[in-house]
C-alpha cells in the first residue's frame, strides 16, 4: 500500500506499508516499511504539495507499473505528474506533465480511470488493448480535490500512456473549471475497480457543517457516502453517471407505491409513512405541456444558489420534495429539506433544468451552514424529470436523471425527527401543473456489521 506522510519537517512523502500477515483475507495489520520514505518531491514542487497517490496500473509498454500524484506549481497551476516502477519501491518520474490547469491551485486525491456505458473498466486491461491495438478510443476520468474551494471536479478525456499526456474533451470544461462530483457537502473521493462484479466504485468524504463544538459534544464528525458506481452517460455523452451501488437496496423494508399525483401550482401534498428519518425515495415528475407552452418568460439566468431557493417562485418551479419536513407544523419557518427541479430559460432563450437543494430551512439551530445547492441538469427530449433520495437522519444523498447530477447535504433537523419527520410533494411555481408520474417511497433499515467468514 502506497501512501502519503508527513516528515518531522513537514515534507510530504510517499511511503509503503505491507501487509502483516498476506493470509488475513481482510488484511487489517499493516507493517511500515522500513527504509520509509520511498518519494520525495520533486524540483520544482512544494514540499507540502506532493500527495495522494493513484492505484496503480500496469503499463506493458515498458513493462513497468504507473501511478500519479497531485501537486500544483509556483504560478498556482493545478497539475499531476505520473511515476513508474517496476518493484514499488525504486520510483521514476516520467518526463513531461500528464495534465495542468492555470489557476486552479492545488490538486488533491488525484484520480484516473477508463469509463463504459454500462459497466467499470480496469486501468490495467485498457493499456494492454491500448498497447496492442496501436490506439485506445476509450475515454478516461481525471479527477481533482480542489484544496482552494473544497470540491471534487472530474473532466473527461483521452489519456496517451506513450505521449504521458491526458487532453479533455472540452477545454471549457476542463479539471477544476467544468463538471463537478456533487454539487454539495462531497470531497476528498477515490474509486476503486470491483473485479468480482466489473463495476467501478467511488466513496466519498462528507464534513460537518454544524459547529466544532457540537461535533464534541456528539463525539463523532464526518462520515463517508454510500458508494456509487460510475459510468459514462452514453445518451450525452459529456458527462458522468452515478448510482448508488445495488447493495443499498437489500436494506429497503416496507415500500410505499403511490402511484401517479397531480401536484397544483403552489400547493403540498403530504405522504402517508410510517417513518420518514431513514429512506429511498424513485421519483419522476412531468410538467404539463402546455403551461411550458405558455410560458415565453421563464426566469432568466436561474441560479441555485442566488435565486431564492425553494421559497423562489417562478413559472416552472420549484418543484419536488421536501424531506426530513417537520410533520407537526407546516408554517414558513418550519424545519424542512428542499430537494426539488427548477426549469427556466438561459441567455439564448433555451429552457434549462436545474437541480437543487434547499438547506436554508432544515433546522433551528443556529451553529450551521445553511445554504442552497446545485446546478444545471442534462435533460433530453421526451425525459421525465427522475430523482432518487437517500435519506438517513442527518444526511440526504440526491440522484437527478440517472445520475447525471448529485447533491450531497448535511442537515440538523432539531424537531424534524424520529416519528415527528416527514415527507411532502410541493410545488411552488406560479403557474404550472407538475405531475408526479411515478413515486415509490422505500423505509429503510440500518446497516449491519456481519462477521467476516471466509469461504471453505
Amino acid at each position: 500500500m502506497l501512501y502519503t506522510g508527513s516528515t518531522n519537517a513537514s515534507v510530504q512523502v510517499q511511503c509503503l506499508a505491507f501487509p502483516t500477515d498476506p493470509s488475513d483475507p481482510l488484511l487489517i495489520n499493516w507493517t511500515k516499511y522500513e527504509n520509509n520514505p520511498v518519494m520525495y518531491p520533486p524540483p520544482g514542487v512544494g514540499e507540502k504539495d506532493f500527495r495522494d497517490p493513484t492505484t496503480a496500473w500496469f503499463d506493458g509498454s515498458d513493462d513497468t507499473w504507473r501511478l500519479v500524484i497531485g501537486s500544483k506549481d509556483d504560478r498556482h497551476a493545478g497539475m499531476v505528474m505520473t511515476y513508474k516502477t517496476n518493484d514499488f519501491i525504486n520510483y521514476e518520474l516520467v518526463p513531461g506533465l500528464l495534465h495542468r490547469v492555470p489557476g486552479t491551485g492545488m490538486w488533491e486525491c488525484i484520480d484516473l480511470y477508463p469509463v463504459g456505458g454500462k459497466r467499470g473498466i480496469d486501468m490495467t486491461e485498457v493499456v494492454a488493448a491500448a498497447s496492442t491495438n496501436g490506439g485506445d478510443d476509450v475515454l478516461h476520468v481525471m479527477k481533482e480535490s480542489s484544496d482552494d474551494d473544497r470540491h471534487d471536479y472530474y473532466a473527461l478525456g483521452r489519456y496517451d500512456g506513450a505521449k504521458n499526456t491526458w487532453t479533455p474533451l472540452d477545454v471549457d470544461a476542463d479539471l477544476g473549471i467544468g463538471l463537478r462530483y456533487d454539487w454539495g457537502k462531497f470531497y476528498a473521493s477515490k474509486t476503486f475497480y470491483d473485479p468480482a462484479k466489473k463495476r467501478r466504485v467511488l466513496w466519498g468524504w462528507v464534513g460537518e457543517t454544524d459547529s466544532e463544538r457540537a461535533d464534541v459534544a456528539k463525539g463523532w464528525a464526518s462520515l463517508q457516502s454510500i458508494p456509487r458506481t460510475v459510468v459514462l452517460d452514453t445518451k450525452t455523452g459529456s458527462n458522468l453517471l452515478q448510482w448508488p451501488v445495488q447493495e443499498v437496496e437489500t436494506l429497503r423494508t416496507n415500500s410505499t407505491d403511490l402511484g401517479r399525483v397531480t401536484i397544483d401550482h403552489g400547493s403540498v401534498f403530504p405522504l402517508s409513512l410510517h417513518r420518514a428519518t431513514q429512506l429511498d425515495i424513485e421519483a419522476s415528475f412531468r410538467i404539463d405541456p402546455l403551461d411550458i407552452a405558455a410560458t415565453k418568460e421563464a426566469d432568466i439566468g436561474y441560479n441555485c444558489s442566488t435565486s431564492g431557493g425553494a421559497a423562489g417562485r417562478g413559472a416552472l418551479g420549484p418543484f419536488g420534495l421536501l424531506v426530513l419536513a417537520d410533520a407537526r407544523h407546516h408554517g414558513g419557518d418550519a424545519e424542512r429539506t428542499a430537494v426539488y427541479f427548477y426549469v427556466a430559460r438561459g441567455l439564448d432563450g433555451g429552457l434549462r433544468t436545474h437541480f437543487c437543494h434547499d438547506e436554508t430551512r432544515s433546522s433551528r439551530a443556529n451553529d450551521i451552514v445553511k445554504r442552497v445547492v446545485g446546478n444545471t441538469v442534462p435533460v433530453l427530449n421526451g425525459e421525465d424529470l427522475s430523482v432518487r433520495v437517500l435519506v438517513d437522519h442527518s444526511i440526504v444523498e440526491s440522484f437527478a436523471m440517472e445520475g447525471r447530477s448529485t447533491v450531497t447535504s448535511r442537515v440538523y433537523p432539531t424537531e424534524a425527527i424520529y416519528a415527528n419527520a416527514g415527507v411532502y410533494l410541493f410545488n411552488n411555481a406560479t403557474g404550472a401543473q407538475v405531475t408526479a408520474t411515478s413515486l415509490v417511497v422505500h423505509e429503510m433499515d440500518s446497516s449491519y456489521n456481519q462477521a467476516y467468514m471466509a469461504s471453505m
